[in-house]
């Protein structure tokens, strides 16, 4: 069973509700949830004018391959109406598998690490309350060192 970390995020429809779905319908499909970070009200980083996002980390534990644990992420998505269009996007959900045990996995389909955890303040704030002393496999860095030197300064509330 692998150790791993998604990153929840919403800012359309009811954000909160949404997250807590998720919290609930991971276990369901076969993820469960070890622990979960306090949720933040997040500014957005990119993308075209949007609402703030709520996110929050989640610890799951997983049986299975990288692939089907994004697959489980791709259909709760779906269920919560999101729509893969515009990258950086509003979205009722986003669930991105951050790490995967200490797993590297470079494909068209995942990334593993996400490729943008290091740098955005929305992943590694709420990541570092839950899982401070997690390394990331790439860098060797901490979660709360990568805090510590990362660039971005957008709001975390």
């Amino acid at each position: 069973m692998s150790r791993s970390f998604l990153g929840l995020g919403s800012n359309e429809g009811d954000p909160i509700r949404q997250i807590e779905s998720v919290l609930v319908e991971l276990p369901e499909r076969g993820v469960p949830v070890v622990r979960v970070s306090s949720l933040y009200r997040t500014e957005p980083v990119s993308g075209p004018p949007q609402a703030w996002y709520q996110n929050a980390v989640a610890e799951v534990a997983f049986e299975g391959e990288p692939l089907s644990l994004l697959r489980v992420c791709r259909s709760i998505e779906s269920l919560h109406g999101r729509k893969h269009a515009e990258r950086n996007a509003p979205r009722t959900l986003d669930l991105d598998i951050l790490l995967f045990g200490d797993r590297i996995l470079d494909t068209p389909e995942l990334t593993i690490p996400h490729p943008r955890f290091r740098e955005r303040r929305f992943v590694l704030v709420p990541m570092a309350e839950i899982a401070p002393d997690v390394e990331d496999p790439v860098s060797g860095l901490t979660v709360r060192e990568l805090l510590s030197r990362c660039p971005d300064r957008s709001a975390v509330l």
